[in-house]
């Protein structure tokens, strides 16, 4: 199963490309999983150390709900607004508190795969400085990041919304790079997680 979790507090861009990326995940017969922090309570970690001692985290919030998933999960997509150049509190607040599974089990994301999706409202607005963010969290706890490649979609998929839903559906360069992004995923999945059993 592939997990996309929306760090937006809004139903609008974010959301929306996130699903259309799960989306063609499903065309090749991909099972998904779709979380948001959108009216979700997610509460910022602040390094107590209790899941040092407790192997869980102390704040019981709507983590609870993302923890079963992202241990069932084989892959991962995080896509982010962009907010001042970087990611949104809301999924830094998601990133910081999977410390609590990561002590419980510490190949709890090894040798997963994981690729993000970043949403600007400028066209130069610091997509790629809130992939990098990201891409950080992967490589920290093991999961090996996806890009699509040369030519549009360097780190992963990066969006011009204009800050709005019309923009981000106008935005064929955008699109462009997720599908690139994706196809590579999808190509790591079945490599990794599938042992190159592609149905196609």
């Amino acid at each position: 199963m592939i997990l996309g979790i929306c760090g937006s507090p809004r139903k609008k861009a974010t959301e929306h490309v996130l699903r259309e990326a799960l989306a063609m995940l499903e065309k090749d017969g991909i099972e998904t999983e779709f979380f948001t922090v959108r009216k979700k309570e997610i509460s910022f970690c602040q390094h107590c150390d209790y899941c040092l001692k407790k192997k869980e985290c102390r704040i019981r919030d709507d983590m609870y709900e993302l923890y079963p998933l992202m241990k069932e999960a084989e892959g991962y997509i995080f896509a982010t607004p962009v907010y001042n150049g970087g990611v949104s509190a809301q999924i830094k607040a998601v990133m910081d508190r999977t410390r609590a599974i990561v002590v419980e089990n510490m190949d709890v994301f090894r040798h997963k795969i994981g690729m993000a999706i970043a949403v600007g409202g400028d066209r130069i607005g610091g997509q790629e400085l809130a992939i990098q963010q990201i891409h950080t969290f992967f490589i920290l706890n093991g999961i090996i990041p996806v890009s699509g490649g040369f030519f549009g979609a360097n780190l992963g998929a990066t969006f011009w919304s204009k800050d709005t839903l019309d923009g981000v559906m106008e935005d064929e360069g955008g699109f462009r790079s997720l599908r690139k992004t994706v196809r590579r995923f999808k190509e790591m999945y079945f490599r990794i997680c599938r042992g190159n059993q592609n149905p196609k």
